[in-house]
C-alpha cells in the first residue's frame, strides 16, 4: 500500500521548520501502509499540542479532544468497534501532565490501542516552560535558574503497572522507530511508544545529536517478558536505552471484560435496538 494515500491534499502543517514531528508523521504513514491498515478502519485520537496535531496531516477518522483527555474517547471508541485500529497520539506535557491520572488508569484497563507520545522534554506549543518530561537543572524562559523537579519516567511507571507493551524510539531513527510501531499496533492490549522527538525552537540542549550520543540499542540478548530487568533498564538514564522493555501477552484486554461481548462479539454499533426493551430499563424503578 502507497503511504500516500495516508496524505491530506494541500494541508497547511504547522510545525517549526526542522521539528521532529515531521519525520514520527512520515513514519506513521509508511507504518500504516505496511501494515495495509484502510483510512476507514483507522481513528486517530488526540489531545493538545503539536503532537497532538499530527492527526490533522493523516487522512483517517479523527477524535481530536481536550488537553489531557485523549485516552478515555480512545478507550470509549475501541469499545464501541473493536475491529476498529486506535491509536493515541499526544505529547509528553499533554500525556504525562494533564493526562497522567488518565495515562495511569488507561494501562490498568489494557484497551487495545496504540499510544504514542512525542516526548520532546519541553511544551512545544505554549512557549518552551518544563514538561513532565523536562531534565533537572535545564533553564527555560519560566525556570530561569533551571528545573529542580525530578524528570517523570514514563516506562518505568507503564512497567511497575504491568502494561502489556511499552517502548521507547527516537524520531531521528526512522527505520527502526517503524518497526518498534509496528510491533507495538500489531500487539494485543495497551502499547506505550515513548518516542523522542526534539524541539529545535524551545529545547536547545535535547537536540538530535544530544540523542544520538545519549541513547542506545537495547541488546537482543534483552528479554521483554522479564518484567524485573526491563524495570531496571528503564531507569536508566545516563543513557536512555531505546527499543522494546517489556511484553505481556497474558493479560486480558478491556473490550474482552466487557459483559457486552460475553456472547454476542459483533461491535455494539451493528447491534439492533430492541426499543421495547429500551423502554421498560428507561421506565424501571429499578437502580442501575
Amino acid at each position: 500500500m502507497d503511504p500516500k494515500i495516508f496524505d491530506m491534499e494541500n494541508a497547511d502543517v504547522a510545525w517549526c521548520p526542522g521539528c521532529g514531528n515531521f519525520s514520527i508523521l512520515s513514519t506513521v504513514k509508511k507504518v500504516l501502509a505496511e501494515l495495509e491498515i484502510n483510512p476507514e478502519d483507522l481513528v486517530l485520537v488526540s489531545g493538545i499540542g503539536q503532537a497532538g496535531k499530527l492527526p490533522h496531516y493523516v487522512k483517517s477518522n479523527v477524535f481530536n479532544g481536550l488537553h489531557g483527555r485523549s485516552l478515555p474517547p480512545a478507550t470509549g471508541i475501541k469499545a464501541v468497534n473493536p475491529e476498529l485500529t486506535v491509536i493515541d497520539v499526544s505529547g509528553d506535557g499533554c500525556m504525562y501532565g494533564e493526562g497522567g491520572n488518565h495515562f495511569i488508569h488507561t494501562i490498568r484497563r489494557n484497551p487495545n490501542i496504540t499510544n504514542i507520545v512525542h516526548n520532546n522534554m519541553v511544551y512545544g506549543l505554549t512557549k518552551g516552560q518544563a514538561s513532565p518530561t523536562t531534565r533537572a537543572n535545564f533553564k527555560s524562559n519560566l525556570q530561569v535558574e533551571g528545573v529542580f523537579l525530578e524528570p517523570f519516567n514514563p516506562l518505568s511507571v507503564a512497567i511497575a503497572l504491568k502494561a502489556s507493551f511499552v517502548a521507547r524510539a527516537f524520531s531521528g531513527d526512522m527505520d527502526q522507530t517503524k518497526e518498534i510501531l509496528k510491533k507495538a499496533i500489531k500487539h494485543k492490549g495497551y502499547a506505550l511508544v515513548d518516542i523522542f522527538q526534539p524541539c529545535v525552537t524551545f529545547n536547545k540542549v535535547n537536540t538530535f545529536e544530544w540523542f544520538r550520543e545519549n541513547t542506545y540499542y537495547l541488546e537482543d540478548t534483552h528479554d521483554p517478558s522479564n518484567i524485573g530487568e526491563a524495570f531496571q533498564r528503564a531507569m536508566e538514564t545516563d543513557k536512555y536505552p531505546l527499543g522494546i522493555f517489556y511484553v505481556n501477552n497474558d493479560k486480558k484486554t478491556f473490550e474482552e471484560n466487557l459483559a457486552v461481548y460475553n456472547k454476542n462479539k459483533s461491535p455494539v454499533y451493528k447491534r439492533k435496538v430492541d426499543l421495547n426493551k429500551l423502554e421498560t430499563l428507561i421506565n424501571s424503578k429499578r437502580s442501575i
